[in-house]
């Protein structure tokens, strides 16, 4: 049977909701008095675990909320077969000061060259560094900005993709946006301009975006508030998806 004084210690970290400490005390108690710690040393190990407890407990929550489609980290990344991008760029870009200063990020490329992963990536580095992180795949976020429009929620919705510190919106120019879909999407884009940060990943260059759109003065708009603070990544090379049937010579490599 326990001390009462354990008892009591034990209770006070439940009404702290400190419970990696209180499931650790008694183990590093032990180890304190093996070792011969200091009252300090012993504190600040059994705080040190519960920070990194709570920490942890807090990325898997941010994680969990961002609705990333896949979690791929950045050290995951085959560089080497993308060499048209600046690695030390991307790493720059992974330190997530532009988040800090409000700037965005535009990966441009065909399909298949990696700007899922490395937006993905770019986002599970701010989830690591406590910023709140949300994506989603441009169609889907302009049906629900226009369901929500048609039932008169539109603002409520907007909310959703403004709150975010971190906005990623993936495959942009997949599907030709119709005019209220564009107009929405400026709403969303004027929103979010100069007070959070965007990852926004496209097939179609800029010139392109005002087919994209439907309307080149709203591709124009939006394109103005995108690019003032932003980064622009442009990714030329093979799909991963086809890099194993171009190792077996089953494909041939574009030129």
């Amino acid at each position: 049977m326990r001390a009462p004084q354990m008892d009591r210690i034990s209770s006070h970290f439940r009404r702290l909701k400190l419970s990696k400490a209180e499931e650790r005390v008694e183990a590093l108690l032990q180890e304190a008095t093996e070792k011969e710690l200091t009252y300090s040393d012993f504190l600040d190990r059994l705080l040190s675990e519960e920070v990194a407890a709570k920490t942890d407990k807090a990325i898997q929550m941010r994680t969990k909320m961002a609705r990333l489609p896949y979690l791929k980290s950045l050290e995951s990344f085959d560089f080497k077969y993308q060499p048209s991008i600046d690695e030390k760029q991307i790493r720059e870009l992974a330190t997530c000061r532009f988040i800090e200063h409000g700037d965005s990020i535009v990966l441009l490329g065909p399909p298949g060259v990696g700007k899922t992963h490395l937006a993905v990536a770019l986002g599970l580095k701010a989830i690591e560094d406590g910023y709140r992180v949300l994506f989603a795949s441009a169609t889907a976020l302009i049906a629900a900005l226009a369901k929500a429009h048609s039932e008169n929620r539109f603002e409520e919705r907007l909310k959703t993709y403004v709150v975010p510190k971190l906005l990623i919106v993936d495959e942009i120019g997949y599907i030709p946006i119709e005019r209220l879909g564009a107009n929405l999407f400026f709403q969303l884009i004027s929103r979010r301009y100069e007070r959070g940060s965007m990852i926004l990943t496209s097939n179609q260059s800029f010139a392109n975006w005002g087919e994209i759109f439907g309307d080149q003065v709203i591709a124009t708009a939006i394109l103005d508030r995108i690019l003032h603070h932003s980064v622009t990544v442009s990714i030329r090379g093979e799909s991963y998806r086809l890099k194993e049937k171009l190792k077996a010579g089953l494909i041939k490599k574009r030129d």
